[in-house]
């Protein structure tokens, strides 16, 4: 048999590991009636006019969707106004953080990461040959002053997450502007903003207004958050148009399912289930926070859907021992924070419980 000749950069990839759906640990720890704190969704599931509409087009999945998403694009357009042709459809955001990557980086070049932020930007990047430059975080948040001492002759693309994965702190617009003045015009920004619907500071910067400065700036965003549509993997970039022509040339045909596309329609059109989830999420933040400050636990406050929570502990061991009382977390060591747990707002009942357990554990 002839032997294959795989890249280091490919074999020395670590794969990302997800949070685990609810019912394969179920059945591995052979425990029942758990409930999922770990993976950022909305507890609120998905809009109700979202699954009017998936129902709706349910008869036609003997059809392929429609590979230009133009119905979707037009009504993103619309939402943000820019123009249909700077949007570009996903399997989820990350799909599109892998279009760049392919369309963008060779061999050799190095792309600046905030550490720690969301795993798949170094991973991506070193799938593409690439190298990850990690800039430590200042204070949980990220250190754009510290990222712009790290560009090199080499440097092709800068990832901002905003608001940061784990550590949920903002960018605000004035350091976002300094930021974009200070660094060569031909770097390609990637601003993450999964979250950003969930900031309550008004002076966090929003990057899709900056998309008219004619830098190359990319503006990714998700369904999988507040619109409750995690499950369909569907998210979208927004770009100069010569950047989204590149991406649609890399793009798989038919990327974005027929019913990713008609619940993400709606869902945008769905403005009281938008507010519903904005207000839970929020209301919960605050109970939780009120909960841990009467139990002397510290956590780090953040500005989207999930927080972080020092155990003072091994964090896998919490995890594990959280996972037994049949709350489901999610352990921050492989975040480089091995006594920090993260945990999503829940529905009123799950943050009880989960305060339960954790007293629980903590002794």
């Amino acid at each position: 048999m002839m032997k294959l000749t795989i890249p280091d950069y490919i074999s020395s990839l670590k794969p990302y590991k997800p949070g685990k759906p609810l019912e394969e640990l179920e059945r591995e720890y052979g425990i029942s009636d758990s409930i999922k704190l770990a993976s950022n969704e909305n507890p609120l599931g998905p809009s109700p006019r979202a699954l009017a509409a998936i129902r709706d087009v349910l008869e036609n999945l003997h059809r392929y969707p429609d590979g230009s998403g133009f119905k979707l694009k037009g009504k993103i357009s619309e939402k943000f106004g820019v123009d249909s042709r700077q949007v570009v459809l996903g399997n989820g955001s990350d799909e599109i953080i892998g279009m760049l990557t392919r369309a963008f980086l060779q061999p050799g070049d190095e792309v600046i990461l905030p550490a720690p932020s969301f795993l798949m930007y170094a991973i991506l990047a070193r799938s593409a040959g690439a190298v990850p430059v990690d800039v430590p975080l200042s204070a949980m948040s990220l250190d754009l002053d510290g990222m712009q001492d790290r560009i090199t002759s080499k440097t092709r693309m800068i990832f901002i997450c905003n608001p940061n994965n784990p550590t949920g702190t903002f960018i605000t617009d004035r350091d976002f502007r300094k930021f974009l003045e200070s660094i060569p015009q031909d770097l390609m920004v990637v601003a993450d903003e999964a979250y950003i619907e969930f900031v309550r500071g008004s002076e966090a910067v929003s990057s899709i207004e900056y998309l008219k400065s004619g830098r190359r700036l990319v503006t990714l965003r998700t369904f999988s958050k507040a619109y409750g549509l995690a499950g369909l993997r569907i998210g979208f970039g927004v770009m100069p148009p010569e950047v989204a022509d590149l991406l649609n040339r890399v793009r798989q045909p038919f990327n974005a399912n027929s019913l990713a596309q008609a619940g993400a329609l709606a869902a945008l059109d769905d403005t009281d289930f938008f507010k519903k989830t904005l207000k839970l999420v929020h209301s919960g933040l605050d109970f939780l926070y009120r909960s841990l400050d009467k139990m002397g636990i510290e956590y780090f406050p953040s500005q989207a859907n999930f927080f972080l929570v020092n155990v003072r502990r091994n964090a896998d061991a919490v995890f594990e021992a959280m996972l037994k009382e049949g709350v489901i977390v999610r352990s921050m060591s492989e975040y480089g924070f091995p006594e920090f747990i993260r945990i999503n707002v829940g529905l009123p009942a799950e943050n009880d419980r989960f305060l339960q357990a954790l007293a629980k554990v903590l002794g």
